[in-house]
C-alpha cells in the first residue's frame, strides 16, 4: 500500500511538471520536492496516507488557492512562525481559502497534526 501511495504521490507531482506543450519540464527544485515527498510519506500511517492523498494533496501539491506546497519550506515559514496551536486552529476552523478541516471530515486531531507535520517538514 505504501509503495502504491508513493507512486501516486510521485505521479501527482510529475503531473505538475508537465508544460503546456505536453513535454516534461525538469526543474531542480521541483525534482528535489518530488523525491523529498516520496521519502517523507512513510512517516504517515496507511490511513493518514489515504487521507492526505484524498484531501490535502488536492491543494498542497501545486499550491492551489495559495495553499503552502508540500516540502517547499519557504511556503511554510510564516505559518510555522505563528506556532503549532495556530496552525492546527486554522486547519480545524479554516483560514483564508482553506475550508474547515481541509474538507477532511474523516480526519481526527492526531491525523491533522501528523498531516501538517508531513507537509511542513516538521513533526509537530
Amino acid at each position: 500500500m505504501r509503495k502504491l501511495l508513493s507512486i501516486a504521490v510521485s505521479l501527482l507531482i510529475c503531473c505538475g511538471l508537465v508544460g503546456c506543450n505536453g513535454e516534461a519540464v525538469e526543474k531542480p527544485a521541483e525534482k528535489a520536492q518530488a523525491l523529498d515527498t516520496a521519502d517523507r510519506v512513510s512517516v504517515l500511517s496507511d490511513r493518514q496516507q489515504q487521507l492526505w492523498s484524498n484531501n490535502c494533496a488536492l491543494c498542497h501539491v501545486a499550491g492551489e488557492g495559495g495553499a503552502p506546497r508540500i516540502a517547499i519550506s519557504e511556503d511554510w515559514v510564516e505559518r510555522k512562525a505563528k506556532g503549532r496551536d495556530v496552525l492546527l486552529k486554522h486547519t480545524i476552523e479554516g483560514f483564508n481559502n482553506m475550508p474547515p478541516l481541509g474538507y477532511c471530515m474523516a480526519c481526527e486531531r492526531d491525523d491533522l497534526v501528523a498531516l501538517i507535520g508531513f507537509m511542513s517538514g516538521d513533526q509537530l
